[in-house]
C-alpha cells in the first residue's frame, strides 16, 4: 500500500482529535473511492450522451451529496 500525505487546516484536525477511536486512514480511503466512482460514472454518462460536461459534474455532486447523506443516516 502506499502513503499520501494531506494538508488540511488546523481546525480540522484539533476536530478529528477529538475521535480518536476514528481511522481517518479509512475515512479518507472510503472517501477517495466513491469519488472515483462518481467520477467514473459521470465519464460513462458522457461518453453515452450529449450532455454538456457542467451538467454532468453537477448531477455528480448531486449523486455524491445523496449518498453521503445516506451514508450518514445509516451511522
Amino acid at each position: 500500500m502506499v502513503n499520501v500525505t494531506l494538508s488540511i487546516p488546523n481546525e480540522l484536525k484539533e476536530k478529528m482529535d477529538t475521535f480518536e477511536e476514528i481511522n481517518w486512514s479509512a475515512v479518507a480511503r472510503e472517501a477517495f473511492d466513491e469519488k472515483i466512482r462518481d467520477m467514473e460514472f459521470i465519464k460513462k454518462l458522457k461518453a453515452k450522451s450529449r450532455i454538456k460536461e457542467e451538467d454532468a459534474l453537477k448531477w455528480g455532486k448531486e449523486v455524491s451529496r445523496a449518498l453521503s447523506n445516506r451514508l450518514r443516516a445509516m451511522k
